[in-house]
């Protein structure tokens, strides 16, 4: 990984990212396991719909590591970060250094959907049931089977590509 002096993905002349960057939203964590490997993906394009079941989509870069390994896992545990997060958050990110990997900047437990952030209060445990492209994107829908929700102090927002407090 290289670490750049400015922000990897500048969105000045792009309208459209523009335009994402101010609807702001909550900060998850994605993350699966395959046999041995682990992968993860900080996610802030994502929304619930609910029903019998409920489902989560997220948008995902199509490149990553968790876009690849979530196909042959066909699960993952999305977790809401909170304001103590947001340097994991970059890690997983990619845009900041992560020594050994970024699972190794938190303490993770395994779960029957894969690794989730020890001290995540809010989480889903999710099934894959569908993908396909948008735009630039892999959008994942996950039919979810569990969810645990805890305190909502001190969430870690994205907005305008910068982390904000509430």
């Amino acid at each position: 990984m290289t670490i750049h002096a400015g922000h990897p993905f500048p969105t000045p002349d792009d309208p459209v990212k523009r335009l994402r960057g101010r609807l702001g939203g909550a900060v998850s964590l994605w993350t699966t396991a395959a046999g041995d490997e682990r992968a993860g993906l900080t996610v802030s394009s994502l929304m619930v719909a609910g029903g019998e079941p409920a489902y989560v989509l997220g948008l995902v870069d199509p490149d990553s590591d968790l876009a690849e390994l979530v196909t042959t896992s066909e699960v993952a545990v999305v977790q809401l970060l909170r304001w103590p997060h947001r340097d994991l958050a970059e890690a997983f990110a990619g845009t900041a250094p992560a020594p050994g990997g970024p699972f190794r900047a938190a303490a993770f437990e395994d779960t029957a959907w894969g690794p989730r952030l020890a001290d995540a209060t809010t989480w889903a445990g999710v099934r894959l049931v569908g993908q396909r492209e948008v735009g630039w994107s892999l959008e994942l829908t996950c039919a979810v089977e569990e969810v645990v929700i805890g305190p909502d102090d001190e969430p870690l927002q994205h907005r305008r590509g910068r982390y904000v407090r509430p």
